[in-house]
Parts: C-alpha cells; structure tokens; sequence
C-alpha cells in the first residue's frame, strides 16, 4: 500500500481586491511524522490569486512522488486546475469565447506541478459547523495571514492534530488506484478530477457585483446561483 497525504489549501482576500493571503495543511507525512502548515502575505491581489497560489504552495512543498489528497472550497479553482486547464492548454491558453486565461501564469506553473503526479481533488463546502476540519484550518491560518500579512509556518501540535480530527493518512493500492479508487483520482498528466458537483460557468463578459457583495472581473468564471450570476463558490454554495 501507498500512504496518500491529506492535505487542505485555501486562499483569503479582505475585500476583492484586497489584502490577501494563501494557506496550507499537511494532516501528516508519508511516513507518519506530525503534519505541518504554512501561510503566506500576498499583498493586495484578488481572492482567485489566493486560492490558485495555496494550490501552487502545496504542491511545490510536497514529493511529486507521494500520492495526495488536496480538499478545496473553491469551486473557481477547482474547476480551472480539474476541468478547464486542459481545453486551456489547447486553445493555447485562451478561453472557450477566445478570452485569455485569467491568471495564467499562476495556471501554467500548477499545470507543470501536476504533471505526472496522482493528485485526488476533493470540494469541500466552506464554513460549515460541521465542515471538514482540515479547511477550516486552512480558511483560518489564510484568513488571520490576510489581516496581519505576516507569512508563517509551524508543526501542527499533538492537541492540533487531535482537534483536526482527521486520519494522518488514506492509502491507495501500491499498483495506482481500485477500479472505485480510479474513478475518483486525478490522471497522471495533471488533469486532475474532483468530487462534489459544480455549476455550469461562463466567462462573464463584462465586471459586474455577486450576490456575495464582491466584485467579479471581466473574463473571470461565473456561474449563475440563488442569488444570480456570480462567483463559482457562490452559486454552488
């Protein structure tokens, strides 16, 4: 068997744009060993930058031989790195209406950190009572990195990792995946797959308000929720 790491990255914006900061959590190591974090000052940058350069974090920070579990609340950057980023790649990274991909560069680097590694994506809702507590950890060290923008990183402590309440690892058959297993685990090319269900986007042709508050850009992904058109996140929340 193949210890798979769990892992969780989050991103954090005050205002849109605005003060922003990434995070990431490591349950454990391959080997067992305690899991660890980091968090890191973007400035003032949008709250996508946030959440793609907690992804772009993790996975620099990790073996690219060590299968992974990453748990996301972004629906905008799970669908670009599980869904979109192939078409992308194409289309010589243009969008689907011939827009370039916003973010690209950030997409880019994530597409060459995927390649050839057994990545399994999975969305978790944000802010939950009862939420996945690997992102809770993750929104919290993002959210509190965002505010003070102050980069940190630390071991998680024994009473962390009881408080987590999550295994340090899941394992895979050493062989890859079961036929259930495949399914749900992410191509070796990079492509990466996710569970959960997302919404139906279009790349919005003009900058308009989510019902969130917040701002969206021209180009930017949206999709259309109980309160309208607006960020992913949103409309699938």
């Amino acid at each position: 068997m193949t210890n798979r790491v769990l892992a969780a990255c989050d991103g954090a914006c005050k205002r849109n744009p605005g003060p922003a900061a990434w995070a990431w959590v490591i349950a454990a190591e391959a080997d067992g060993s305690p899991g660890r974090w980091a968090a890191g000052a973007l400035g003032d940058a949008t709250n996508n930058i946030a959440e793609l350069t907690a992804l772009e974090q993790l996975l620099s920070t990790l073996d690219p031989a060590v299968p992974l579990e990453v748990r996301m609340d972004s629906q905008y950057a799970m669908k670009a790195v599980t869904s979109w980023l192939p078409g992308w790649r194409k289309r010589g990274w243009k969008t689907a209406s011939g827009s370039p991909v916003a973010n690209r560069d950030l997409v880019v680097r994530i597409d060459a950190l995927l390649a050839g590694r057994d990545v399994k994506f999975v969305y978790v809702p944000a802010h939950q009572t009862d939420g996945d507590p690997l992102n809770a950890f993750a929104d919290e060290a993002a959210s509190a990195c965002a505010v003070s923008q102050q980069s940190a990183t630390g071991a998680l402590t024994a009473d962390q990792t009881r408080r987590l309440a999550v295994p340090a690892v899941t394992t895979v058959p050493a062989d890859g995946a079961s036929a259930a297993a495949k399914k749900s685990s992410a191509p070796r090319t990079g492509s990466g797959t996710a569970s959960g269900t997302t919404p139906r986007s279009i790349a919005a042709k003009y900058p308009g308000t989510c019902g969130c508050g917040r701002r969206y850009a021209a180009g930017e992904q949206i999709a259309k929720g109980p309160k309208g058109w607006g960020h992913l996140e949103c409309a699938a929340g």
